[in-house]
């Protein structure tokens, strides 16, 4: 390890992104819309809640705000091109499915759409909104969630910022080391 040094904080992101990109899907009323996001974490186990930033000036915001429901769902790095260009263009200008060929299936909880190319989907419904006007921070709670059964280690995508990505790694397992109620 070379030694430190001093770096600019407004770029941490390129070290600290939480996980994999995701495509999320909103619907409202008579539109549909799927943005790229980098932004988000799990907050909760029981019930499951996840935290996500969406920029007030993207499309899907109003959408996901007006219906408090998306799907959240996790491309794998064959998708890369695709996300990219998911989130280079605005859903009030393109239909984006049509765009870019999105296959898409009927949610079983929510009225946004599943992305069929996408290994996870995510139903999911705005649990708390006391945040959004602060930092555009969507509190969700996960109602249903789909997980193709393989790969069972999919390779994600992770953003880092300047058009920069990195793909999940190898797989690698320590769970001898933990103890069983921390699994």
């Amino acid at each position: 390890m070379s030694k430190k040094v001093d770096y600019p904080v407004s770029d941490i992101r390129h070290y600290l992104e939480p996980g994999p990109i995701v495509l999320v899907t909103s619907r409202w009323q008579d539109e549909t819309d799927v943005m790229t996001l980098g932004w988000h974490t799990v907050m909760e186990f029981t019930p499951s809640l996840v935290g996500c930033i969406i920029a007030a000036g993207n499309h899907s915001f109003e959408l996901i705000r007006s219906s408090r429901e998306c799907v959240i769902n996790i491309p794998t790095a064959e998708m890369l091109d695709t996300v990219a260009d998911i989130g280079n263009c605005s859903g009030a200008d393109v239909d984006k499915f049509s765009r870019f060929g999105l296959h898409t299936s009927k949610a079983e909880r929510v009225k946004a759409p599943l992305l069929d190319d996408c290994f996870v989907s995510l139903e999911c419904k705005l649990y708390d909104d006391c945040l959004i006007d602060t930092y555009n921070y969507f509190i969700f709670e996960v109602v249903k969630a789909h997980a193709a059964p393989s790969p069972k280690y999919p390779q994600t995508v992770h953003y880092t910022g300047d058009g920069q990505f990195r793909e999940a790694g190898r797989h690698v397992s320590r769970r001898g080391r933990f103890m069983p109620q921390n699994l």
